[in-house]
């Protein structure tokens, strides 16, 4: 068809020529052109002159274009007539007879001066179309250099008939094409597209695969898993018409479909635990993004959402947990951990070409990374695209970020433990208001002994407690204040207390453990630790009430902790340095104390008043969460810190000897008095009871469920870097157009916007608080989210397209379109057109969701066909795209092993969390660690990937070391012991043969491949296996059975039936 002829020729240019693109693309519409019919001689020409193009720009206009201060030799290429017209040596062409053309002589270097003067010559399929164009009439489309062309390259729009070619149209209606199915082969929509092209090519389809190959089909394909051998026979049992699809939606949905899903997009997505480069630092955090991937598929989150979320997740659902992870997509990319400032701008640059790249040919099959330094050599992507979506990401950094997983079950268990809390300080109080009634018959019964000696550290009555940014602080009943709210990045409380004491000589600060901090506290930041930049005292006489109290001063005296971090000490808590602290990790989770002696102890009769402020400046977040003040009249006290067994503040002890002098004054003062009526509630057994459960109550608060995950946002707090202590900005303020993509030649800044050829309605259609860029309001990336995924003025059915053909290739081994994350002029033509354009269309009336897609493929029976190949079929189409048969290909990496370890009986089922990079572990590959550096032996040898950059199609290759492996691999040599062991254990449970030689091979071929062995399999079997042992037993060898066994479990992990999908 012409259609797929020109698509197909045009635009074939060698790799040396490099400079600014603006194709211009045929606007045909959707309709196809029959296929056999040949293009008119002036369609060839208009197809051959696109092609080139871009030679003629590129090499020739620079001297001989409208753009150019002069001609040179008085010769003008901008356009038919001037070509003709020629210049100082007559018309540069003859139309019709390339070898008399000037043009053509001057090219092939048969007549001087050669052209191009500079650069490396043409290439002879270059000049092939230069002649043919030439014979065909040399047509023009239009001129060679228009206006536009001649703007700023950071101003170039494109012409709007780029938008014809059929990737960036909206999806249109397809028909379903009526086609003669007199076999009633046709199961569903795909079949007549798929079988009106194999009767074309006068083809016919192969047969349906027998029920044993389709069962097993369906597990590899949808769970990456084989078929048990009960699966199978019950399949093959079971005539009923229903029962096909009831397997289908039963795989469906299991929890290993979305990790056999998740493997190809996280391939795209170029997803690893590691960074990448010389160091290639570990990324511990990495892996929520690849479970979010895998619950996305199980959950049948709409894709749409699934990539909006990948974009902008937290801009656009900042409460759904899930949403913030999946911004990972943005962090997966590699990034060098060592630079020098003179690699500062240029690593960014390149980390936002990651970003870019990644999200065009992921998300939309374009190779957009190709305009990071000229227009696209065959693309409508011009530089300017490039840089204006760069723009996007301009504030948008990685970062390990804690999340709460599930807020609405804790939000729900917060509610009860409230409401139980509630009721408990209702009963307390119920009791405080009875104790008036027994005021006077406490202070006739108290008894002076029963104060004891007073303990060294009194508690003080709080006056006020106040955080520099608002956080409440709440005061528990062990003198304690408990912070809430959201952690600072810097804070300052500032606590007043009146000790009822006539000096003071110490000041004791515990920073206390607590169950509602992270990690148990006692800090505030995610893991537990906190810095005290700064701890200044004040002190006064106790003032009147409602009165100002006159603060002094206090000297403090060297401190003393009970742990202080390396380089983090004690004394740097005075020292007035906001960048230095006491800190305490590796500690965290435990109560820790430090004390401040005064240098000279202060004074008042009557009582002190002290003014605490701690300073909490030296890192992020880092605030003590639970912190409890007490003085001492005397100093040097032993630094003794709070544990589960006891605390040396006893409140009840400090507050006896206070309550005996109270009661000793023949006469009170009211405030006296209403001290009295205060400490009473510490001595009512009935009130100690109530308060003892409030606060086991209140120590029971519900802790949300948290993990660290590595997200991309805008503004957060980077993943430190090596380069931090030099400056290194990890974003720049701005995103310049970059001539040439040097970070040298600045442009203009670049202003975020989307890709012209994929916009049909101005940009403001997609933005929604644009500018909004501090958390949680919506910004560039939430505008970017809305146009990939808008269907009709933007990007999204593009996007549709592409994540079918995706999934196309998934089930068939190739896509529809054969690139499948290029689907621009270098890709063939889609080898069916219409059904690729209706399978989208399907997925997005479908409300995106992609299972319905997995479950229209695997239904059809295209999919069902066998694998025998039809006469003629080779000849034909010999690559098998016309989908006459089933194409037999090799399970993936992770395929393979997965199988092994599901045969053997080894495999860990367990889904989700942090993964290992031990080969021999017995969790699926895709909990294998993606180390770039050092990937896995195992899936290397198979062809997977490293992950550096995305990949839509993977090699697959047959080598010499895949053999080795499975011959002599120490994991594969341990996964067949444990296949022997499973046999024997069970040796009949797959056959009624109790031969005792022949009963534990049948089990073997059962768990394998689903079968039992044919007779000569089962001859060649069994003297394998007397063989073997009777070699084992010459040697003198340990059960010499069980390892001929485990020899011959090997050979079966080995066979190209276990390893391939039929």
């Amino acid at each position: 068809m012409a259609t797929r002829s020109f698509i197909r020729h045009c635009l074939r240019l060698p790799a040396a020529l490099v400079g600014v693109v603006l194709i211009v693309w045929p606007a045909p519409g959707w309709t196809p052109v029959a296929r056999g019919d040949e293009p008119s001689a002036d369609a060839r020409g208009l197809e051959l002159f696109v092609g080139l193009r871009d030679v003629l720009v590129h090499r020739c206009a620079g001297c001989h274009g409208a753009g150019s201060d002069t001609h040179e030799g008085g010769l003008d290429l901008s356009t038919r007539e001037t070509l003709l017209a020629g210049g100082g040596r007559g018309p540069a062409i003859v139309a019709g007879r390339s070898a008399e053309s000037l043009l053509y002589r001057l090219a092939a270097k048969l007549e001087e001066p050669h052209m191009p003067e500079e650069g490396d010559p043409l290439s002879a399929e270059v000049l092939a179309r230069l002649a043919e164009w030439i014979d065909r009439g040399a047509p023009y489309d239009r001129p060679l250099i228009d206006a536009a062309d001649r703007r700023p390259w950071t101003e170039r729009t494109i012409d709007p008939a780029l938008r014809g070619r059929w990737p960036f149209l909206p999806l249109a209606p397809v028909a379903v094409p009526a086609v003669d199915d007199p076999d009633g082969w046709c199961r569903n929509p795909i079949d007549r597209f798929i079988l009106a092209r194999i009767r074309e090519s006068g083809l016919a389809p192969a047969p349906m695969a027998d029920r044993r190959t389709l069962r097993r089909r369906l597990a590899a394909d949808l769970t990456g898993l084989p078929a048990t051998p009960g699966e199978v026979r019950a399949f093959v049992d079971d005539r009923r018409d229903e029962a096909y699809e009831q397997e289908v939606d039963d795989l469906l949905g299991r929890p290993a479909f979305g990790e056999r899903q998740a493997q190809p997009w996280l391939d795209v997505a170029r997803y690893a635990e590691s960074f990448g480069y010389e160091q290639d630092y570990d990324r511990p955090h990495a892996h929520p993004y690849r479970d979010f991937v895998v619950s996305a598929f199980n959950d049948d989150l709409p894709f749409d959402t699934f990539l909006r979320w990948q974009l902008a997740g937290d801009e656009l659902a900042p409460d759904v947990p899930a949403a913030r992870i999946a911004t990972g997509f943005l962090a997966a990319g590699a990034f060098p951990t060592q630079l020098t400032e003179k690699e500062f701008e240029s690593a960014r640059s390149g980390e936002l070409d990651d970003i870019v790249s990644t999200i065009g040919t992921a998300m939309l099959g374009l190779t957009v990374g190709c305009a990071r330094c000229h227009d696209h050599k065959f693309d409508p992507l011009p530089q300017a695209d490039y840089y204006r979506l760069a723009a996007t990401f301009t504030a948008t950094v990685r970062s390990n970020v804690e999340i709460e997983i599930f807020p609405e079950r804790h939000a729900a268990a917060l509610a009860a433990w409230q409401a139980e809390v509630d009721r408990a300080i209702a009963a307390r109080r119920r009791i405080e208001e009875e104790l008036p009634a027994r005021f006077d018959d406490w202070i006739t019964s108290w008894q002076p002994t029963e104060a004891g000696t007073a303990p060294a550290w009194r508690l003080g009555r709080l006056v006020s407690a106040a955080s520099r940014v608002g956080s409440p602080l709440t005061a528990l009943a062990d003198g304690s204040l408990l912070a809430g709210g959201p952690p600072a990045n810097e804070e300052t409380y500032t606590i007043e207390l009146d000790f009822p004491l006539d000096s003071i000589a110490s000041l004791r600060l515990d920073a206390l453990a607590d169950p509602s901090l992270p990690k148990g506290g006692p800090g505030r930041v995610a893991h537990g630790n906190f810095a005290l930049s700064n701890i200044t005292v004040a002190a006064a006489p106790i003032p009147p009430e409602g009165a100002d109290a006159d603060f002094a001063l206090v000297k403090l005296g060297v401190p003393r902790a009970d742990y202080s971090q390396p380089s983090l000490d004690i004394t740097h808590a005075i020292d007035d340095s906001p960048t230095s602290g006491w800190a305490i990790d590796p500690h965290v989770g435990q109560s820790h104390v430090a004390l401040f002696d005064f240098v000279a102890p202060v004074a008042f009769p009557g009582g002190c008043r002290l003014r605490v402020t701690l300073d909490f400046r030296t890192s992020p977040h880092h605030a003590i969460g639970r912190p409890r003040l007490a003085a001492a009249t005397v100093a040097e006290l032993p630094a003794i810190p709070v544990t589960a067994d006891a605390d040396p503040i006893d409140p009840a002890r400090s507050n006896a000897a206070r309550v005996s002098e109270l009661v000793a004054l023949p006469l009170r003062t009211p405030a006296q008095t209403l001290e009295l009526r205060r400490l009473q509630a510490g001595y009512d057994e009935a009130w100690q009871a109530a308060d003892s459960f409030v606060r086991a109550v209140e120590g029971a608060r519900p802790t949300p469920e948290k993990l660290t995950a590595l997200v991309a946002g805008d503004h957060l707090t980077p993943i430190p870097h090596h380069a931090d202590g030099r400056g290194y900005p990890h974003a720049y303020p701005e995103t310049w157009f970059l001539r040439r993509g040097d970070v040298r030649q600045h442009e203009g800044v670049a202003t975020a916007g989307f890709l012209q050829v994929l916009s049909r309605a101005p940009e403001g259609t997609w933005r929604r608080g644009e500018g909004k860029l501090e958390p949680p309001g919506e910004g560039r990336r939430a505008s970017l989210a809305r146009w990939i995924t808008d269907p009709e003025a933007g990007a999204g059915s593009l996007a549709a397209r592409v994540i079918v053909n995706r999934i196309w290739q998934q089930y068939f081994g190739t896509g529809l379109v054969a690139t499948p994350s290029d689907f621009g002029a270098q890709a063939d033509p889609p080898s069916h057109p219409e059904l690729l354009e209706w399978l989208a269309g399907e997925l997005v009336r479908g409300g995106w969701h992609l299972k319905s897609i997995h479950r229209l493929i695997v239904t059809s029976a295209t999919y069902r066909q066998s694998s025998t190949i039809p006469p003629r079929a080779l000849a034909v189409d010999p690559r098998n795209r016309l989908l006459s048969h089933f194409g037999r290909r090799r399970l993936d990496a992770e395929g393979v092993r997965d199988a092994l370890l599901a045969i053997s009986g080894a495999l860990d089922a367990t889904i989700g969390g942090r993964g290992g990079a031990d080969d021999r572990a017995p969790r699926r590959s895709l909990y294998l660690d993606v180390k770039r550096s050092r990937p896995s032996p195992f899936l290397r040898a198979f062809d997977a990937p490293d992950r550096v950059t995305g990949m839509g199609k993977r090699s697959v290759t047959t080598t010499a070391p895949q053999v080795l492996l499975l011959m002599n691999g120490p994991a594969v040599r341990g996964w067949a012991e444990t296949f022997a062991a499973r046999v024997l254990r069970e040796p009949h449970r797959f056959t009624d043969d109790v031969t005792v030689n022949t009963a534990p091979i049948h089990t073997a071929y059962a768990l394998a491949l689903g079968r039992a062995p044919t007779t000569d399999e089962l001859a060649e079997a069994v003297t394998f296996l007397d063989s073997q042992t009777a070699t084992y037993a010459a040697e003198g060898r340990e059960q010499p059975a069980a390892t001929a066994l485990a020899d011959f479990c090997q050979v079966l992990l080995g066979l190209n039936e276990t390893l391939h999908v039929e």
